[in-house]
């Protein structure tokens, strides 16, 4: 099984996590891992001394054919159109593990 991991870097905004969030369910996307994240890129603070600024960024264990799809909704869901709206990047996966299982993990978890 070929497995993919879809990034996303977004608007720190609560109502923008919240729609991503809404979408991700809506596809049954069966787990996601969010983190507030710094840095700069197209947008950065110039006001502040290092240009960084806030954002959130998403993190998605997925089987490859669906990393297309989720990606696609992540960027629905977050774009407002403004600098800064963020990115998304699907990276190949080789293998996924279960933890508690000491197993690699079956298709119908990712």
């Amino acid at each position: 099984m070929n497995y993919s991991k879809v990034v996303a870097i977004i608007s720190i905004s609560q109502d923008v996590l919240e729609k991503v969030e809404r979408r991700l369910q809506e596809l049954q996307v069966p787990g996601i891992c969010v983190t507030k994240v710094k840095g700069y890129g197209e947008y950065a603070n110039f006001y502040s001394r290092d240009w960084m600024t806030t954002h959130t960024r998403v993190e998605i264990f997925t089987r490859a054919e669906r990393a297309e799809l989720i990606a696609q909704a992540i960027m629905e869901a977050a774009h407002t159109g403004l600098s800064g709206d963020g990115m998304v990047a699907i990276q190949p996966v080789t293998k996924v593990f279960r933890i508690r299982r000491k197993a690699e993990a079956r298709p119908d978890e990712i």
